[in-house]
Formats: structure tokens, sequence, C-alpha cells
């Protein structure tokens, strides 16, 4: 192969999935505006906690507790990176992975505007974890018809996740 045609070291290839169905960018994650009565409810939860457990004299929880503080802490500081979702005719491209369709057990979507934009996936293995992707402002209708044509819909899923509402709600 010619020197001008071989992929240069570190060059990553695309490979084709089909065509783009629809296609937007969401972040990471929610940047939530808190208030001075947050930060001070959220110091008197983490300030009790490690009381108990030097109390209690489980040093292995309180090194737990300092972890979770210091990632979350590090991760709160930082500008959440946008991801690239498109939603292809073989699976789905997020960032630089791809899901294929017979991969995925099936799909839902929580729509309760303006809190909560959400399309969830949860795959056939146990393994991965479910993919939570934000709407933005993607019309919800135009996303579940293009999806239903791939996917199974689990119309019995009504609200987000635990995990989400608590984060949402904890602004977390």
């Amino acid at each position: 192969m010619p020197d001008d045609i071989k992929p240069k070291e570190n060059e990553t290839t695309k490979e084709d999935h089909g065509k783009i169905l629809a296609s937007w960018t969401f972040p990471e994650f929610i940047k939530y505006v808190r208030t001075t009565g947050w930060y001070i409810g959220i110091s008197i939860v983490i300030i009790g906690i490690i009381v108990y457990s030097i109390l209690t004299k489980d040093y292995l929880f309180l090194i737990f507790i300092v972890i979770i503080v210091a990632i979350y802490y590090l991760r709160a500081k930082r500008e959440p990176m946008l991801i690239k979702l498109n939603v292809t005719e073989d699976g789905l491209e997020v960032s630089d992975s791809f899901y294929q369709y017979k991969d995925i057990k099936n799909f839902w979507i929580i729509y309760e505007p303006p809190a909560v934009k959400m399309l969830y996936f949860d795959f056939k293995t146990g393994i991965r974890p479910r993919l939570s992707i934000f709407l933005e402002n993607q019309n919800p209708l135009k996303i579940r018809k293009i999806l239903l044509d791939y996917l199974e819909e689990d119309l019995t899923k009504e609200n987000e996740s635990f995990t989400d509402g608590m984060m949402r709600i904890l602004k977390l």
C-alpha cells in the first residue's frame, strides 16, 4: 500500500454505519446552579457521615467517602464534554463508541419538560449498564418513530431511572 493511502499512526478511520437518521450533541452531565443553602446542606451531611465513620471506627468507609467527595469535587470543577450522537441505520454512534441494534434490548423515552427529557436504552446482556441520553431540543416523537423501525419500545417504563432522578433532585 502506498504511503499516501495508509492511515497515519494514531489516526482512526470512521466505519460506515449506514445513513444518519438523526444527530445531536448533548452534555455528558448537567452542571447545576447551586445555592449557598445547598453547599451548607451537603457539607453538614458529609461532616455527619465522616463523624459517624470515625465514631464507629469504620475507617474503610471513611476512606471511601473521602474518595467519593474528591472525585465529585474534581468533576464539579470541570465543564461537561459535549457528546455527539448519531442514530444510524445500523445502530447508535455515541462519541467513539458504536452500539448495534442487535445488542440493544429496547428503548424508552421519558419526556416531562423542562426537567426531564431523556432517552434510555437497555442492552440484551446484563453486563452493560443502561445508556442514558439527553434529548436536548429533539422532537421525541420523531426520535421514537425512527427507533421503532429498529428496536422495541418498553412502554412499562414511565419514569426516569432512580439514579437519574436522585442526581437531578440533589443537583449532583
